[in-house]
């Protein structure tokens, strides 16, 4: 007697071999899906003391309009080696550069990447697409943001110039030049309006949106990123990343034991680890002799590039801030000029109330995106009126005599108040631990931008 198709044997069977033809196939299929997107993966070159801090926005916006994660990549490097070791380092960097293109092209199934280089970026670019038309002809489009002009398209590459209204300016023989009105250096980078020009230029349409799209309040999502030296942008090897919820009010933990720990090696990546929209997340860069506590708003969806810089203990540029059991010392940056000498256009970067963006610290000229917070000669005394020289010397930052009390264990809160320029009095808002600064260093990364959403 033959056994019944309907039987329970007979439909475990037909069911286990439909799961294990599927299974069988979901390397092909997703290679299939890879492709069907119809746009190239995108490279982004930074510039001068940069990293891929200055594509992050960028990069949730590309996701906001479609673009899979694994479209978007960094090719990050030591800019100041640029600076000293001339093109024999450059050439290295183009090695690098060629080894991510071949690993990119292998991962989406493409043919060719997009390529966007900022600043010092482009010089990096320009000289990769111009070294050979073999390395030229993987490349489909480049984007110049406000960085070196050029005689003629690089490499023949189709080309768009991007060009602050407030700097230098610049041109690309042959490129769509297009100037950014109202904008500086870094802003031109990472402005919603910057995107526009850009997505259109890689697409042939216009975006359906400039806005971060979030994601529905409190659902989970993907963050990872690298913990670095600046500007080295090698991995902080041999330390711990801790991870914490805090309370959006004072930046207290709300628990005891870290959301996620990772262990970084050379090549500084951590990651992803699972947060939630609209939560408040505390970084921290375990190591002998000093944690980095490192703040940023909340997140509104998937973020791949989150930055988490340092100094080696006792050294680089934060080496340079007066520290005493007493007091806090802190590191305000955003990946946008601060402003301070428009009288109706400024930024206001209040710090326990006290305003530190005026027109000496933060003229066009210094392109301040970073600002260093001690109270120099720890002496009790703050001083807002002057910059401290050493950090205004250097491109991008400049410093603040600031006193803020601080105590071991933490008892009392810093908060930290943006009302950014042209945008109608939205504020973004940080509120940290008085953490003691003989231990302890504290970083604040505002976003580059704000919308209603963000605002929690």
């Amino acid at each position: 007697m033959k056994k019944r198709l309907n039987s329970p044997f007979m439909l475990f069977l037909i069911v286990t071999a439909l799961i294990f033809t599927l299974l069988w196939s979901m390397p092909a299929f997703a290679k299939h899906h890879q492709k069907k997107f119809k746009h190239n993966p995108i490279i982004f070159v930074h510039g001068g003391a940069g990293s891929a801090s200055q594509f992050e926005s960028q990069a949730m916006r590309f996701t906001s309009n479609g673009y899979p994660q694994d479209h978007l990549y960094v090719l990050e490097y030591d800019s100041r080696s640029v600076s000293t070791g001339g093109y024999a380092f450059i050439a290295t960097v183009h090695l690098k550069l060629d080894a991510l293109i071949t690993k990119v092209l292998a991962t989406t199934g493409k043919s060719q990447v997009d390529l966007m280089g900022h600043s010092l970026g482009t010089l990096v670019s320009q000289l990769y697409l111009t070294s050979s038309p073999v390395r030229a002809a993987r490349i489909a489009h480049w984007v110049n943001i406000d960085g070196y002009s050029a005689a003629e398209q690089p490499g023949g590459v189709d080309t768009l110039g991007l060009w602050a209204g407030i700097g230098d300016g610049g041109y690309i023989v042959g490129g769509q030049n297009i100037t950014m009105d109202n904008q500086t250096h870094v802003q031109t980078a990472t402005s919603a309006e910057s995107f526009f020009e850009i997505f259109k230029f890689l697409t042939s349409k216009a975006p359906k949106t400039t806005m971060i799209i979030p994601k529905r309040r409190y659902r989970h999502i993907k963050v990872a990123g690298r913990a670095c030296y600046f500007p080295e942008n090698t991995g902080v090897d041999g330390s711990i990343l801790e991870i914490y919820k805090v309370s959006a009010y004072s930046g207290k933990r709300l628990c005891k034991k870290p959301k996620a720990v990772f262990a970084i090696g050379e090549d500084g990546n951590w990651g992803p680890f699972n947060a939630r929209v609209g939560e408040r997340y505390e970084f921290v860069i375990v190591r002998e002799g000093q944690d980095h506590h490192i703040y940023k708003e909340a997140f509104l969806r998937d973020d791949y590039f989150v930055r988490l810089q340092t100094s080696a203990v006792g050294g680089g540029v934060g080496a340079n801030m007066d520290t005493a059991p007493g007091q806090s010392n802190l590191v305000v940056t955003r990946d946008k000029e601060f402003w301070g000498e428009r009288l109706l256009e400024n930024d206001i970067l209040a710090v326990n109330g006290v305003n530190v963006v005026t027109a000496t610290n933060s003229p066009f000229i210094n392109r301040t995106t970073a600002i260093y917070l001690f109270d120099l000669d720890s002496d009790g005394q703050s001083f807002i009126d002057e910059p401290i020289p050493y950090f205004h010397s250097l491109y991008f930052m400049t410093g603040v005599d600031l006193f803020m009390p601080a105590s071991n264990p933490p008892d009392n809160r810093i908060r930290l108040t943006m009302i950014p320029r042209g945008q109608n009095g939205l504020i973004q808002e940080i509120n940290i631990p008085n953490w003691s600064s003989d231990g302890h260093r504290i970083s604040v990364l505002f976003n580059d931008f704000v919308q209603w959403d963000t605002i929690r």
